[in-house]
């Protein structure tokens, strides 16, 4: 089966995993751009460094709902837009994955959109400082440089950190990567219990 409808197959046929938080707590979404070829990446931004939240980490576009988008995948497809961008008409959504929450109490829905390998991205300077992406399969061997322990919904997690290019990829971003990446090359990256550590980590 070809790469591509591999993930749609995959991703159509998941049951993300839902939150069950307050009704009033604020929502968000993230789009997760995977380009349209055979060897799939992800796309990526670095946030500006005088962000108020999230500030020089690394992250997925995406932000908070405003009133006015009629859905979260909306929300995710405005926010790339005004981010790196990216014309809501040139994203294919596929489907979501898990809902996370940030260390600021955000539930955050992300969205796995397929995207043309040409796209030339023009980052917002007012909150992205650049874009870049890297190969999916990248992550298939969790090729993690250390293992941050979180605490996360009331339990420890144990989150890889990836670096790529000079970027490091932690937290809920990676978060989100690892479950696509379980999703699409059955890689049982498991996050709730401590890796093997290489020497390197002790």
């Amino acid at each position: 089966m070809p790469m591509l409808d591999n993930v749609v197959q995959r991703i159509q046929n998941y049951t993300p995993r839902a939150l069950a938080l307050p009704s009033y707590a604020r929502e968000a979404a993230v789009l997760m751009p995977l380009t349209r070829n055979e060897n799939p990446e992800l796309v990526l931004t670095l946030r500006a460094k005088n962000l108020s939240t999230h500030g020089g980490e690394v992250a997925f576009p995406g932000g908070q709902r405003d009133p006015e988008d009629t859905d979260l995948i909306r929300t995710a497809l405005r926010e790339a837009h005004e981010e790196v961008g990216l014309a809501p008409g040139l994203v294919e959504v596929v489907g979501s994955l898990s809902e996370v929450v940030s260390r600021h109490g955000v539930k955050v829905t992300p969205y796995v959109g397929f995207v043309p390998d040409y796209v030339e991205y023009r980052a917002n300077a007012d909150e992205i400082d650049s874009v870049f992406s890297v190969p999916l399969d990248f992550f298939a061997s969790d090729p993690r440089q250390t293992t941050h322990r979180i605490d996360y919904l009331g339990c420890a997690w144990y989150v890889p950190s990836y670096h790529f290019a000079g970027y490091k990829i932690w937290g809920l971003t990676a978060i989100m990567v690892v479950e696509l990446v379980n999703l699409v090359y059955d890689t049982q990256i498991i996050l709730n219990q401590p890796p093997q550590l290489s020497k390197k980590e002790l």
